[in-house]
């Protein structure tokens, strides 16, 4: 079961991973309604490090993204359920759009990102260079998307 971690924490309890040898692959999201394609992405993440830890982002940062209505489950809702998957080790919440600043903290040997990216458009790609953590896309699953969960409940 994963466990939900101060941000003042993380680096330091990064470092001690590092330190003891234990490689460590970093993502992140809203992760506001799990969905099964969710779940394989974050399935595929661990298979990366012997560690994984979930940037959440808080609800104050979904807001920002997604707009008003959004995130369907509060910040604490959603670190719990993360936290219950056996694929999730560590979760900690950040509230800027972007996981940047964390990244460059914690300096994950892996970061994954959907394959909906690449390094060209990658916002966190200078970060991943300097601190020269590989960086993984993860291809979707068809069809899947907390969008569509929405969608389908409207309708």
């Amino acid at each position: 079961m994963g466990q939900l971690i101060k941000r003042e924490h993380i680096a330091d309890f990064v470092e001690k991973l590092h330190k003891s040898g234990k490689t460590v692959v970093a993502t992140n999201g809203c992760f506001d309604i799990l969905h099964v394609g969710h779940v394989r992405y974050l399935q595929k993440t661990k298979s990366f490090a012997d560690y994984s830890i979930v940037l959440l982002n808080s609800d104050k940062s979904v807001r920002s993204i997604k707009g008003e209505g959004r995130p369907i489950n509060n910040e604490n809702d959603r670190a719990e359920i993360l936290c219950a998957l056996s694929c999730v080790d560590y979760v900690v919440m950040f509230d800027e759009d972007s996981p940047a600043n964390l990244l460059d903290e914690i300096k994950p040997d892996v970061y994954t990102k959907g394959a909906d990216y690449t390094m060209e458009t990658l916002p966190e790609a200078d970060i991943m260079r300097k601190n020269n953590t590989k960086v993984e896309f993860i291809t979707f699953v068809e069809g899947k998307s907390t969008t569509n969960v929405i969608n389908a409940i409207r309708q």
